[in-house]
Order: C-alpha cells, then structure tokens, then sequence
C-alpha cells in the first residue's frame, strides 16, 4: 500500500477560503487578513467556480483590524518564504497570521484535515520555517515562542524543553476533529474530492 500524495494547493486553499466563508460576524476579507482585490485573486486561481463567494462581500471589503501581534508574525513568516510564488506566499502569510488568533489548532482554524496539511502548505511554501522547527513544536507554540526570543521575553519555565513540565502542551499530538465537513469543498473539476475518512486526524 503505497502513501497518498499530499493535497494540492488548490484542495488546501478551497478547504482554508470554505472554511473561512463560514466565520460569523465578518466578511470573508477580514477572516482571511485579505483585502477585496486579494480575495478575488485567490479565488480565481484556487476556486473559479466559486465567485459566488466574493457578490457576499460588502462593498469595498477590506482585510479588518490587526491584532496587537499580527504584523509581527506577518513579518516573521516573510523571513522564510520560498521565493517561487511570491503570491501564494503573500496571501499565505496573511492568512497564517489572522487564523492564529482563533482558539483552535492552527490546522482547524486554517478548516484542514489535519496538522499533516498545513506542514504540507509550509514545507512548500516556507521550507526553511518547517527545518526550524525541528523538534515538531505545535506552530502558534513556535511561532509565538519565536517572537518573544526575539523581543527578549522569557516565556518558559525552563531553560531546556525536555525538561519543561508543560513538555506535552508545546509537543504533543493535535487531536481533534476538522471544524466542518470536508465532504462538499474538495474541487469535483479537478478530480480532488477528498476520499471518505479523510478528515481524520
């Protein structure tokens, strides 16, 4: 039995803007980090057949209000972009950056199967940031410890993380189910429903 190939961009970024259509109380601009031009873009790239995303965007929709810490990751991610699509990349760095405020795992708040999905997204498209990461630390754990190193803030209890008693909350699985179905939002066009059960972790 060999393994499956990983998820293409166009499944990931369908799963990422579906699952962001559906965030109550804001325009699919803001739950993106994108402004309206952007969002147009990306979905004529990723998802042609669904512009009917963009007439339920309120008239000059913009990407919302940062939170205190967003561009900071933005620019953060910025460092370790691959450089072959500087687009894809763009819009990656925003919507990293505003699905981190969600109180969910990344990969959920992103709408993904699972954490193998979005480390599938950043080793394309930040491959550096996924080698940083060597020891596997959850993302927002990494990426926030990763800022306050910088800043001079010491976030942890102890110098050495094998000995951390909160070793399992920075390191262990991310169990949990998708945050919708992924059953209706794979791309029939392209041949990339996702197979039953593939929403499991």
């Amino acid at each position: 039995m060999t393994d499956e190939p990983p998820p293409s961009d166009t499944t990931l970024f369908a799963r990422v803007v579906a699952h962001a259509a559906q965030d109550p109380g804001r325009p699919l601009t803001a739950a993106l980090g994108l402004d309206g031009e952007a969002v147009a873009r990306l979905i004529g790239r990723f998802l042609p057949h669904r512009w009917d995303l963009l007439r339920e965007l309120p008239a000059a929709a913009d990407s919302g209000d940062d939170a205190i810490e967003e561009a900071d990751v933005r620019g953060y991610l910025a460092e370790f972009r691959a450089g072959r699509d500087g687009e894809v990349e763009a819009w990656l760095i925003a919507i990293l950056a505003r699905r981190m405020r969600e109180a969910n795992h990344l990969w959920q708040d992103l709408g993904l199967a699972g954490r193998h999905e979005l480390n599938t997204l950043l080793s394309r498209h930040f491959p550096r940031l996924v080698r940083r990461n060597a020891a596997d630390m959850k993302w927002k754990k990494f990426i926030y410890r990763e800022l306050c190193q910088r800043d001079g803030i010491l976030v942890c209890k102890s110098p050495n993380c094998s000995v951390c008693c909160d070793f399992a909350s920075c390191f262990g699985g991310e169990p949990g189910e998708p945050l919708r179905s992924l059953a209706t939002i794979g791309d029939d066009r392209n041949g990339e429903r996702p197979a039953a059960g593939a929403g499991e972790c």
